[in-house]
């Protein structure tokens, strides 16, 4: 199993595609009308997004704006088998909203339903030859969606993951508990055991966690952030950084405590430029040498729900074998959560919190 395309709704489906080209570097590749909804293809290197508005009140994005604000309404997987997946989702108890259907071009998918509002297009995977690629020169260097992380309400975290692993059969993969002395959570990270789909939950554990706060601005469950995967997120950062994108701050004492042990892995020049990009560092101890490169991108929307990721793994070799980092480090989670609370405390959700 695979990302195969993320499906925003949104309130005016140009307005959102101009503002992704502009800011992320993004392409227009397709826009079709129907009689009730606008809907453009965008993508990057590997990545594809969707983003929809309604024309008409019949359209199904009038129905998701009227419970939800903009956000992801759709996550899209491609499956070896799209029969029997699809079967064994009906037979466990997801509602199958669309059958299998077929274009000229040969091409299979279906849709069913998700946790809370979400839904699934679940796409027959064809050969890497037929799937679409970008052109452009700037667009090489996103080279998939890493992972993508789902919000539930406080103890639906075991019943979220109980769903997903009977109807697509997901696994546990990583169990984090981060607290801080004003909130926290607990995140499940899900993977599918064929391919390279990491799907984290994550559930309040206080009643001023930036999970509630997300869970009250979406008015309900959903997709929180899409973590977007690159070999080269210096130029990407540096790049995004330029077209004028807002990031999280993270303070000047993250860097002191990490400088050691990161100029053994870094140049003295991609240290300085980790420093002034604000990007996070973490290490997976079981495999010397790898190392996770993380930043994470202000709300895309006027409420503080969905926001991007921009992540690097760091290759290493193991045997003759290139390995990356295949997980998330606990250091890197506790510095987001710390980065989201000053967010929340800007926002008047928590109390002070000194910014160094």
């Amino acid at each position: 199993m695979e990302f195969d395309l993320i499906h925003f709704y949104v309130e005016n489906a140009i307005e959102s595609r101009n503002w992704f080209i502009e800011k992320l570097g993004f392409q227009a590749i397709a826009s079709q009308t129907s009689q009730h909804t606008q809907k453009e293809i965008i993508n990057r290197g590997q990545v594809y997004f969707a983003l929809s508005s309604a024309i008409t009140p019949e359209s199904p994005v009038a129905n998701f704006l009227n419970l939800h604000p903009p956000g992801v309404a759709d996550v899209a997987f491609r499956v070896r088998d799209l029969k029997s997946v699809v079967a064994k989702a009906a037979v466990n108890g997801a509602e199958i909203l669309q059958p299998i259907q077929q274009n000229l071009q040969g091409l299979k998918w279906a849709k069913i339903s998700g946790w809370g509002n979400l839904t699934h297009t679940l796409v027959e995977k064809i050969d890497d030859a037929q799937i679409l690629n970008s052109t452009s020169q700037l667009s090489k260097d996103l080279v998939g969606i890493d992972h993508v992380v789902l919000n539930v309400a406080e103890d639906n975290l075991t019943s979220a993951f109980n769903w997903y692993h009977q109807i697509l059969d997901f696994q546990p993969h990583q169990n984090f508990d981060i607290q801080t002395k004003k909130s926290g959570l607990r995140s499940l990270v899900m993977t599918h055991p064929e391919g390279e789909v990491k799907f984290p939950v994550n559930e309040p554990t206080s009643a001023n966690s930036q999970v509630q706060e997300f869970l009250d601005a979406n008015r309900g469950e959903g997709i929180q952030h899409i973590a977007l995967r690159t070999e080269n997120i210096l130029g990407v950062v540096g790049e995004l950084r330029s077209l004028g994108l807002p990031f999280l701050q993270v303070p000047a004492t993250y860097y002191s405590n990490l400088q050691t042990k990161a100029l053994s892995y870094l140049s003295e020049t991609e240290w300085q430029k980790v420093q002034d990009y604000q990007i996070l560092v973490d290490w997976q101890e079981k495999l010397p040498g790898a190392m996770l490169l993380q930043i994470f991108t202000q709300p895309i929307f006027n409420q503080p729900t969905v926001f991007f990721e921009f992540i690097e793994r760091k290759v290493v070799w193991v045997n003759g074998k290139q390995m990356s980092t295949p997980g998330f480090g606990q250091g890197n989670f506790q510095a987001l959560f710390e980065a989201i609370e000053r967010e929340q405390m800007k926002r008047g959700n928590l109390g002070k919190i000194n910014m160094k």
